[in-house]
């Protein structure tokens, strides 16, 4: 998943996703080729633990 569709999901900015994974703080992601992508296993991980906005 793109940065844009998980802040979409989480009702986020594609900037507070871009402070989260500076600040460690957001889902756990994958640099592919340059480009920041998530899995839905990490997203819903982050969301059942509660840290979602």
């Amino acid at each position: 998943m793109t940065a844009a569709d998980v802040a979409q999901l989480l009702k986020v900015s594609t900037q507070t996703l871009a402070n989260w994974r500076s600040s460690g703080q957001g889902p756990n992601f994958h640099k592919v080729g340059g480009s920041v992508r998530y899995e839905l296993a990490d997203i819903k991980e982050f969301v059942a633990k509660g840290r979602a906005a």
